[in-house]
C-alpha cells in the first residue's frame, strides 16, 4: 500500500479585497499551487479569539499598521497603550489592522512578509 503524500497546509489569509498587500499575498500563495482559504475583513470581522492568536504568537504592536490613515485619523500616534489596549482597539476598530493576517497551520505572519510566508510552509 502507498503512503499518502502529505496534506498541504491550511493557509488562511485574512485581509481586504481593495488591499494591495493582502491581493499580494493571494498571488503569491495561488503562484505555488496552494489553496487559500480568503476571509474578507469588509464583510466578515475577524473573530475576538481569531485576533487573539495572532496577538499571543506575534504580540499587539506587530499587527498595528501604525503608518497607515485610520491610525493618523484616529490620533493614536500620541498615545500610549499597553498590549492589551492596543489589542482591545484592533479588535474594535479593524482598519487598524497590518494586513494581510496570514496563518499556516500553527503559524502566524502579519503584513506583506514573503520571507515570513516562505518559512511558514517550510515548517512541518
Amino acid at each position: 500500500m502507498r503512503p499518502s503524500p502529505p496534506a498541504a497546509p491550511l493557509i488562511q489569509v485574512f485581509g481586504r479585497e481593495d488591499s494591495a498587500e493582502t491581493r499580494a499575498a493571494m498571488r503569491y500563495f495561488k503562484e505555488r499551487r496552494l489553496a487559500v482559504q480568503f476571509v474578507d475583513l469588509r464583510r466578515k470581522p475577524i473573530a475576538a479569539g481569531e485576533l487573539r492568536r495572532f496577538v499571543e504568537r506575534l504580540g499587539a504592536v506587530a499587527l498595528a499598521d501604525t503608518g497607515g490613515r485610520a491610525w493618523r485619523d484616529a490620533g493614536l500616534g500620541y498615545l500610549r497603550m499597553t498590549s492589551d489596549e492596543l489589542a482591545g482597539r484592533l479588535l474594535a476598530d479593524q482598519r487598524l489592522l497590518r494586513l494581510p493576517l496570514v496563518r499556516i497551520g500553527n503559524g502566524f505572519a502579519a503584513g506583506r512578509d514573503e520571507a515570513a510566508w516562505q518559512q511558514l510552509l517550510a515548517t512541518p
